[in-house]
């Protein structure tokens, strides 16, 4: 499917959370609208291409629009939103990103998240969440140890599973190794990193798995599509191929069980520095 790629100049740059992510952070920092990973395997369950707000008619993967004026927003607009967020919530927290990704491919050609990384250096929010899908984050990594020192910062990298590709279905915008060779480079940099198995998908070999986060990351997070896709009873999900996928490959995938035993085994590789679902992607861990 062919991505087409428009830019657009925002009215706003931060959202104030509301929903999933009212106790993760304060605000959430969309640099594009749309996603070109939307062909790849996180897109077949993602729960954004559910929201016809963002999507319009056009299939989830097939649009990319860069957001060229959300540096300059980010500056005129981050001394209110700071000022709302510590009365509100106590910090100024922003989680980039939640309905897109901020190292698509496309960033190469747009720089977004990139402007919105400088602009950050001179303006850091009390706490900055880079959730990413790809290896591709390192190309801002001399901007993310610089913001390390000026915040607290974590970035997520989510990695599904240990299997490189699932029969019948698209690869992921980016392979596992490279996903695990990102993180342990920024964890060497001092950047404070988590993996986020989510969704959790079918594992291979659970306990090599774990044994390698715990070596190549300082935390993990398990979220099951059960409770993590924002709907009851994971129905979002549900209406896609992802729990049949699943199912294929372990039929006790798709339940909450499955969860709880990856959970279990995560805790004795990585103990005190699990956390799940919710409370994980804010930063609570088991202890």
């Amino acid at each position: 499917m062919h991505v087409h790629a428009t830019t657009t100049e925002a009215r706003s740059i931060l959202t104030r959370t509301s929903g999933y992510l009212t106790t993760v952070a304060s605000h959430s920092l969309q640099p594009y609208r749309g996603c070109s990973f939307g062909q790849s395997l996180c897109g077949v369950g993602c729960y954004v291409q559910h929201n016809r707000f963002l999507t319009g008619s056009a299939p989830w993967g097939s649009f990319v629009v860069a957001k060229t004026n959300a540096a300059a927003l980010y500056r005129a607009d981050n001394e209110r939103e700071r000022r709302w967020a510590q009365a509100r919530h106590g910090e100024f927290s922003i989680f980039m990103s939640s309905a897109t990704d901020p190292f698509l491919p496309h960033e190469k050609t747009f720089g977004v998240s990139r402007s919105i990384l400088q602009e950050m250096a001179h303006a850091p929010p009390d706490l900055l969440i880079l959730q990413t899908h790809t290896h591709l984050i390192m190309d801002c990594a001399d901007l993310i140890t610089q913001l390390a020192s000026r915040c607290r910062l974590r970035v997520h990298i989510s990695v599904e599973s240990d299997r490189e590709r699932f029969a019948g279905f698209p690869a992921p915008a980016s392979s596992v190794e490279k996903r695990l060779c990102a993180a342990q480079k920024l964890k060497k940099l001092g950047v404070r990193t988590v993996i986020t198995v989510a969704p959790l998908l079918p594992i291979c070999e659970p306990e090599k798995f774990f044994q390698r986060l715990s070596e190549v990351a300082d935390a993990v997070v398990l979220d099951h599509f059960i409770g993590g896709d924002g709907s009851k009873n994971g129905t979002r999900t549900k209406k896609t191929m992802l729990p049949t996928l699943m199912a294929s490959i372990d039929p006790t995938s798709p339940s909450l069980l499955y969860l709880d035993r990856m959970v279990e085994i995560a805790n004795r590789f990585l103990p005190g520095r699990v956390g799940v679902g919710i409370d994980g992607f804010a930063g609570r861990l088991t202890t």
